[in-house]
């Protein structure tokens, strides 16, 4: 694996390493093959879980992290996109962890590249999220044992979700049985391009659901018209601790970040046992950034 772009360039034995590494590296039972390497960090948008996440798994396969500050780069001054990776990858940068609001940039600046450079998406736009579909698989794993046949209901702003997307195509690989609940405003124009069982009453849709994920309301990719809809969500949509236990009392609860809270979730049912395993999912995404940064630099052991 010389990238991690999307999903859907991942076979099935890829993922299935990156899954055992990150297992083997949660027990202490592997060792680093990219210690004194280098991951530069390239946020161009706001995230807490997913860079803190690299650079802690950075830092313990003992990698050294170069966090490139947009704000204060030479990016202000000109300088080209090939211009500025080309260069940091001759002043010592192995790997480079980029997210960004445009979708399908790590292609866009392959293209521009001399050089082979390593990429990982943390997040394109409203396009891929890799790494957080693979973190929500191993914790699904570590959960249920396997995903074949079981019933994984995605609630929430499906259009605007990168994650709902990666979890889908990850998910259909290894045959889950999908389900994605939305309203209309949050349900994209191509349904029928996607490979799911659509719901637009969330009771109905979690019912008998071995995974319920909540999404965020991603107000800052809304239209004003959508936010005007969007005022009515958690009416109908916010998900508290009755309702889950009255129609999906042995479902997983899962969310991958941040949160709204008596948005899409209420507080008693986030703090509640059951909403544990949304912390649980943060601190997976350690071991799983780990086994790709390993595998990435130098291949798993």
């Amino acid at each position: 694996m010389h990238d991690l772009i999307d999903i859907e360039r991942l076979s099935n034995p890829e993922i299935e390493n990156i899954i055992q590494s990150a297992k083997k590296f949660a027990n202490g039972d592997i060792d680093s093959s990219v210690r004194g390497k280098t991951a530069c960090l390239m946020f161009f948008e706001n995230s807490t879980r997913t860079r803190c996440s690299f650079e802690i798994a950075a830092k313990k396969l003992g990698m050294n992290v170069l966090n490139f500050d947009i704000g204060s780069s030479s990016f202000s001054k000109g300088e080209s996109v090939k211009d500025t990776f080309e260069n940091l990858h001759f002043i010592g940068a192995d790997v480079f962890v980029v997210r960004h609001s445009e979708e399908q940039i790590i292609d866009k600046i392959k293209n521009q590249l001399a050089f082979d450079l390593k990429f990982i998406n943390a997040g394109d736009g409203k396009n891929s999220h890799p790494t957080q579909a693979l973190l929500d698989f191993y914790t699904m794993r570590e959960k249920l044992g396997d995903v074949c046949g079981k019933k994984i209901v995605i609630v929430g702003d499906v259009a605007h979700s990168r994650v709902a997307k990666s979890n889908l195509a990850l998910l259909n690989k290894f045959g889950a049985k999908v389900h994605f609940c939305a309203p209309s405003y949050f349900m994209p124009q191509n349904t029928s391009a996607f490979d799911v069982v659509w719901h637009s009453d969330l009771k109905e849709a979690i019912v008998d659901a071995d995974v319920v994920m909540l999404l965020r309301v991603q107000n800052e990719r809304l239209d004003a018209e959508t936010i005007k809809s969007a005022g009515s969500y958690s009416d109908l949509y916010k998900l508290d601790s009755a309702t889950l236990k009255k129609y999906a009392p042995n479902a997983i609860l899962m969310h991958p970040g941040p949160v709204n809270r008596e948005v899409e979730i209420t507080s008693e049912l986030l703090d509640s046992k059951v909403g544990r395993t949304v912390l649980e999912q943060a601190r997976n995404g350690v071991y799983v950034r780990m086994a790709i940064l390993n595998e990435l630099g130098g291949g798993c052991v």
